[in-house]
């Protein structure tokens, strides 16, 4: 357990438990089901399934944007994970412990761009940080937890 900050008298606000690499991966996974599974429903609707691949653009667009939606969306509500971190007992939160906006959450998704563009080394900087935080994390300031 670490300690996520001080108040004025040095008590602590909150004792957390940051979850590691492979909980995380455990949730994307779930996720990457359910978002395959929208997109297949999509692409179906507009075009065939051989259009997923980018010869739709307008079908690579909504998958961007349910993406987005779904990530964005999931880790700013009140229940601060998506479906595949809550079935892994895991959330999102900021460096106070407190819910991220949806604002802060878009752009944590769009960080995660950058994690994967450099060989993945954002998410692997998972397994080897003290607060177990990916480039996207330290991007955004959020904190992947235990509930």
């Amino acid at each position: 357990m670490e300690i996520l900050d001080h108040n004025e008298t040095g008590n602590s606000n909150a004792d957390v438990e940051y979850a590691g690499f492979w909980i995380r991966v455990g949730a994307y996974f779930i996720d990457g089901i359910l978002l395959g599974v929208l997109q297949v429903v999509v692409a179906m609707m507009f075009g065939g399934i051989n259009q997923m691949g980018g010869g739709n653009g307008f079908v690579t667009l909504i998958s961007i944007v349910a993406g987005v939606a779904y990530f964005a969306g999931m880790e700013s509500s009140s229940k601060q994970a998506t479906i595949g971190k809550m079935a892994c007992g895991i959330k999102v939160i900021n460096m106070e412990g407190e819910r991220i906006s949806m604002g802060n959450a878009t752009g944590r998704y769009f960080a995660k761009i950058l994690s994967s563009l450099i060989l993945l080394i954002g998410f692997i900087m998972i397994g080897f940080d003290k607060k177990k935080q990916g480039l996207h994390d330290k991007i955004a300031n959020t904190l992947v937890v235990y509930k």
